[in-house]
């Protein structure tokens, strides 16, 4: 036999952090799992120096079988589909059942679309729903389709009580952000020490107020409107009353930054571009823009962008990209723009994006500006009243909606959805996009808006399309939800079942006083067979299921029977390497090796064995779990993740825990570590 490749021996003092970073992982671990003792701690601890330091609140998701819950099965009604559009329908129905689900707080239901023959059936388990009436109404009631409009209404209606808080609380602050200016001018004050102590804006509180340079941009745009002109350490005259905050502002430092330009644009673009925007080649794009760049005149470029122009939001912003700077913008647009003379139209730019046509309206210098600011929080109406929702229902919902198919514009092949709707939804319709030209309509879903597109102008006939950046699949999966809005598939509930928490409590307990007579059968044959070895094992065995149950819980894995039997099983391979090892020992030392080489050959030698044998269940695992239905998955998931920490806590912990044996008085009584008796000194 060739000689064996050995790992170099560790130093005691490797072997010592290894040892308690173990000890470290076992503690984290195993407060995750069983938190009594370890909130018991924290709670002592808040008590003797009155600081709350929280409690582990994390628990175990447990699955239908073991908390009780619902259990309901629906056959859908596919008469009317076509046998293509079968599956899709039955998909567009769970999708929306697992969105109604939800509302429930249910966690991890389980939502299976099967068919047996010509039945397509649907089965819904939810976990800690006992009230089988709610769920059932809940998932039979028609899913909500909702058109939505921009709610104008942008702050919150106050009471009487809460405008006097208001009012009385902001008289307060003003009073506080006067005095505060007061010092701020005096000769001598320390601006950043006083900002560091009076400003209530956390943000700025640490750096003493500190902004930085600052250029004209919307969030600060009040600031440096103020600041811009002011000589270098002067501060403001007057606070700024912003959003939030009453402010005072100190001009530190002035500089010259250069020139910003404010310019509008036309972009074409094409497949393959910057931004997926379009679908023309670019001999097309280009074809595209030359036709425009023909006829565009400053008189007609707003219409020309409305019509034309491919940017995101270009309908309502007419192109306009406002004022920006150098490095703003890409290259090949600032290599045009800041040479071209105000109030020209550029020829046809070519960037990454595609091809532009660009206005230059306006140029200007500019200064960034170092400030330093005190803010005084004052109330406001979202301090004391819920924010105002951002958009507002419409008559026009999912009952008017007759059908939503996938489309293709004729005139430049962007994926779009056609909505018909019924007579009345068509007049509801052309109501809302006649009063709401310019701006945006939401369709919401059981609640959540799943488009919200912009309207061009008034649409009549009862017919739409909705446009924007998705690709097939998912203009696709956005037609099947509206579909399924209007419900084209009828479901019909055939069986329920009410699975009690008695039932599940009672499982749950069997399964765990299983679980504890597993490890102690499998404690006692260890410690009987392989003595101190044993005991290593099992001291590995402690970590390996703190590990499992606190990994179980992060993840989470939802815990069923089957699950926890697989976990359960899991503890028989867990101790499966150290068999093989404490096996191959018994070998080295009959070679008459010393203690500490015999370990180290004998888990270099076991390591293929054990390689092996975790490879095989984990292939086992793989196969069930992705070939099987939802209980044997559990069970596949959990053995799965049993396997893999098992190699850790069998090789890692088991070897470094031997080796700190091996360097102790302990390791001289050679019968403990598996020493054959005859070859006892």
């Amino acid at each position: 036999m060739p000689p064996l490749k050995r790992n170099p021996i560790q130093s005691k003092r490797t072997i010592r952090n290894r040892i308690l970073w173990l000890l470290v992982l076992f503690i984290v671990t195993g407060s995750l799992s069983y938190p009594a003792p370890a909130n018991w701690l924290l709670a002592q601890a808040k008590s003797l120096i009155g600081i709350n330091l929280g409690q582990i609140q994390k628990p175990f998701v447990l699955g239908l079988d073991l908390q009780g819950g619902t259990h309901l099965e629906y056959e859908a009604d596919v008469s009317k589909q076509a046998d293509a559009d079968r599956k899709s329908a039955l998909d567009g129905v769970r999708d929306v059942i697992e969105r109604r689900v939800n509302t429930l707080g249910v966690s991890e239901p389980l939502i299976q679309t099967t068919q047996a023959g010509n039945a397509w059936r649907v089965t819904v388990e939810l976990a800690g729903i006992r009230d089988i009436n709610q769920a059932i109404k809940l998932i039979g009631e028609t899913p909500i389709l909702e058109f939505k409009e921009q709610n104008d209404q942008k702050t919150p209606v106050l009471t009487e009580e809460q405008k006097k808080e208001m009012d009385q609380t902001n008289v307060d602050a003003n009073k506080r952000v006067d005095q505060i200016l007061m010092q701020a001018k005096k000769p001598g004050t320390d601006f950043a020490a006083l900002a560091k102590e009076k400003t209530e804006n956390p943000a700025l509180k640490e750096s003493g107020g500190d902004l930085g340079f600052i250029k004209d941009k919307s969030e600060v745009s009040d600031i440096y409107s103020k600041a811009k002109d002011l000589p270098a350490g002067t501060v403001l005259p007057l606070p700024i009353e912003r959003p939030h905050y009453l402010t005072i502002a100190k001009v530190e430092e002035v500089k010259d930054a250069g020139t910003q330009i404010h310019a509008k644009h036309v972009l074409i673009s094409y497949k393959g571009a910057r931004g997926d925007l379009s679908t023309y080649t670019k001999e097309e794009a280009r074809a595209k823009i030359d036709k425009i760049k023909a006829q565009i005149t400053q008189a007609n470029f707003d219409k020309l962008v409305a019509e034309n122009s491919q940017e995101p939001g270009a309908v309502e912003s007419k192109g306009d990209l406002s004022w920006f700077g150098k490095g703003d913008m890409v290259d090949e647009f600032e290599k045009v723009v800041f040479v071209q003379k105000v109030g020209t139209i550029s020829d046809v730019v070519e960037t990454p994006f595609g091809f532009h046509i660009i206005w230059k309206l306006e140029e200007r210098p500019v200064k960034d500006v170092h400030v330093r600011l005190i803010e005084i929080k004052k109330l406001t109406p979202e301090d004391l009243a819920p924010p105002v929702d951002p958009w507002k229902a419409t008559a026009l919902t999912g009952k008017q909606l007759q059908s939503a198919r996938v489309e293709f514009d004729q005139r430049t092949g962007a994926i779009q959805i056609a909505l018909q709707f019924n007579s009345e939804g068509g007049k509801l319709f052309a109501d809302i996009t006649k009063r709401n030209v310019g701006k945006s309509v939401a369709i919401f879903l059981d609640g959540q808006p799943i488009s919200v597109p912009t309207v061009q102008n008034e649409i009549l006939g009862g017919q739409a399309v909705i446009t924007g950046s998705f690709n097939l699949n998912e203009a696709k999966l956005l037609a099947q939800r509206l579909q399924a809005g209007a419900l084209p598939v009828a479901i019909k509930l055939i069986a329920q079942q009410t699975v009690g928490p008695t039932l599940g409590a009672d499982s749950l307990q069997k399964s765990l006083k299983a679980g504890l007579i597993g490890f102690l059968l499998v404690a006692l044959y260890m410690i009987a067979l392989y003595r101190l070895p044993g005991v290593v094992s099992i001291v590995a065995l402690l970590l390996y299921a703190a590990v499992s149950a606190a990994v179980f819980k992060m993840i989470p894995v939802t815990l069923s029977l089957s699950g926890i039997a697989g976990f359960i099983l899991s503890l028989g391979i867990a101790v499966d390497a150290n068999v093989l090892v404490f096996e191959r020992l018994k070998e080295e030392w009959m070679e008459g090796k010393g203690l500490t080489l015999a370990l180290e050959d004998a888990f270099k030698r076991a390591w293929l064995s054990i390689r092996d044998g975790h490879a095989t269940v984990l292939i086992s695992c793989a196969v069930l779990y992705w070939f099987s239905s939802s209980m044997i998955k559990g069970f596949a998931l959990t053995l799965a993740i049993g396997t893999l920490i098992s190699l850790f806590t069998a090789v890692v912990s088991s070897r470094t825990i031997l080796r700190f044996l091996a360097g102790t008085p302990i390791a001289k009584n050679g019968w403990l570590f598996l020493k054959p008796r005859n070859k006892q000194e």
